[in-house]
């Protein structure tokens, strides 16, 4: 289908487009992978993308050059996940596919072959937490945490402090699995800019959340009224987002760039349009951007995704309309703006002031601890877990979390972080050992952050 809206190409027979940054795209549909024929995440979603970035000429743009991902061993994902009861039945090839993504994107910006990356893929991964037992909010496998972890395995900062990553999650739902794997990550900024959980799946996300007891701070949540446009999202970009990565002052930063906060997507109720990702893109100015979710397959992703292309590029996507828009329809009410103002100043000020505990659980012997529910509803799963956090001086402490699920029986997952304190490395091979001698657990895995 023509996109007979857009004419960015129109400008090019008056003057030669160049990329004002390099920038690879790494696509990979997943045509053979589906939760179902007719979901919203299925083929088609990258379908009419695919064939409109190649038609409307995006790369015969020179220093706009597409990729092919590789696949992501079983071992990159294993280091973000623990997979119950494996690997093997967590992911599928699609999965390793859409990860690798993610990770030949970083490699593109970290090598110095690109200036900017986007990964173009599909399963999405945000709502996959690090215990996994299957398929929550329509994915398995969080890319960008695996990307995350692989960039600080081979690129280690020069200096051997801490890379310093940010992560602007931008899908319309809350990035819950990002906000999950790294809510006890002090080197690790998530931001997640989202519909109010109020009003959307999967209900969390509020200002309060702002990370574990080792990682105060770190983690931002800017809730969003439904029927927000391009207006407040810019705004929240400008007075909260911006202002907060200017004093983390990170070494790299990711988009998690979500498109079902178009207009038109069947699944929320924002107001955004293709310009606005891009001007969004342009202000953000990520290294690496990795596709989320996005469900208005026709009407919204070729647009979208061509808008954030050209804005990675330094380009300008004002030229780009997608079918029914209209001034009218994108026009935010004065009281939208109003609370979105009162929201920015309240997450600024709690990035500058944060809470003195963690807004869920208790202290339990030197533990903060917590237990949760957790549904998985694309494979109707029941997790109950209890997570408990090391409540150490010296590092951000060791996790341990046991886990079972109507799938899995009781395991019990270990997590020594990066950087983590002799006291904690020892203790956490002390917890695995009597673990396994106790009998009580299906499996006892560990995950160590630093492998040196």
């Amino acid at each position: 289908m023509p996109l007979t809206s857009m004419k960015v190409w129109t400008r090019q027979m008056r003057e030669p487009l160049r990329a004002q940054r390099r920038l690879g795209v790494v696509f990979f549909p997943a045509f053979d992978w589906a939760i179902y024929a007719t979901h919203p995440e299925r083929e088609e979603r990258l379908l009419y993308t695919r064939d409109q970035l190649q038609e409307e000429g995006l790369f015969d743009i020179p220093g706009i050059t597409e990729y092919r991902p590789v696949f992501a061993p079983y071992t990159a994902l294993m280091r973000s996940h623990f997979c119950l009861p494996s690997v093997e039945d967590v992911a599928t090839d699609s999965h390793l596919a859409a990860a690798g993504g993610a990770i030949t994107a970083a490699r593109l910006v970290m090598d110095g072959q690109e200036e900017r990356a986007f990964a173009l893929v599909r399963p999405p991964g945000h709502h996959a937490m690090r215990v996994t037992h299957g398929n929550r909010g329509f994915c398995n496998i969080n890319n960008e945490a695996v990307m995350v972890e692989y960039i600080r395995d081979h690129y280690p900062h020069p200096d051997g402090r801490p890379l310093r990553i940010a992560i602007v999650d931008t899908d319309v739902h809350h990035g819950d699995g990002t906000q999950d794997i790294f809510w006890n990550d002090p080197h690790t900024l998530f931001i997640s800019l989202h519909q109010d959980g109020r009003t959307l799946y999967p209900g969390t996300g509020f200002v309060e959340e702002a990370g574990g007891p080792g990682a105060l701070g770190r983690t931002i949540n800017i809730p969003l009224p439904p029927e927000t446009t391009d207006q407040g999202y810019l705004y929240a970009i400008q007075h909260a987002v911006l202002p907060i990565l200017e004093e983390f002052r990170p070494d790299i930063i990711i988009n998690s760039a979500g498109q079902d906060n178009h207009f038109t997507d069947p699944l929320a109720n924002m107001r955004l349009t293709a310009q606005g990702y891009a001007a969004l893109n342009a202000a953000l100015n990520p290294h690496i951007a990795v596709l989320e979710g996005g469900y208005s397959i026709q009407g919204a992703l070729p647009y979208v995704n061509m808008g954030i292309c050209l804005a990675l590029a330094g380009l300008s996507a004002e030229d780009i309309v997608e079918p029914g828009f209209s001034e009218q329809i994108t026009r935010q009410q004065a009281k939208t703006g109003e609370y979105i103002a009162r929201l920015c100043d309240r997450v600024v000020a709690l990035y500058r002031k944060p809470p003195v505990r963690p807004a869920e659980g208790q202290e339990e012997d030197g533990w903060w601890v917590r237990h949760r529910q957790i549904f998985y509803d694309t494979d109707m799963l029941r997790e109950s877990q209890a997570e408990a956090w090391r409540l150490c001086p010296d590092c951000s402490g060791l996790g341990r979390m046991e886990s079972a699920s109507e799938r899995t029986r009781l395991s019990l997952c270990l997590l020594v972080p990066r950087h983590a304190c002799p006291r904690c490395a020892a203790e956490g091979q002390r917890l695995a050992e009597n673990g396994r001698k106790s009998g009580r657990y299906t499996q006892v895995l560990m995950l160590e952050g630093d492998r040196s």
